[in-house]
């Protein structure tokens, strides 16, 4: 029996691979109200989840967008995260 090879969802601007990716990450939780301890103590930052494409990443940051310019080098809905937030990364497989 043949292994099929597992295809990605990518898109391809000037020749270079971007790779589709789910990725969850940890936000910073905020309140600038009163509270008790026990509230306090409960407090945990939340679980976020994005999808985009990777445009670089690097011991301390991942870049990432959502929206390209098929006609020329141009990217919107930009992020970047500090490495340190994220969690975990999923390459998106072509279905």
């Amino acid at each position: 029996m043949v292994k099929k090879k597992t295809q990605f969802r990518h898109i391809s601007i000037n020749t270079k691979k971007y790779y589709f990716y789910e990725i969850k990450w940890w936000d910073i939780l905020g309140d600038s109200g009163h509270a008790g301890i026990k509230e306090f103590d409960s407090m945990k930052p939340a679980l976020m989840t994005t999808t985009g494409y990777i445009y670089s990443k690097d011991n301390k940051h991942l870049k990432t967008f959502a929206s390209y310019d098929e006609n020329e080098e141009s990217f919107s809905d930009r992020n970047v995260f500090p490495i340190g937030c994220i969690k975990h990364m999923k390459k998106m497989e072509i279905i």
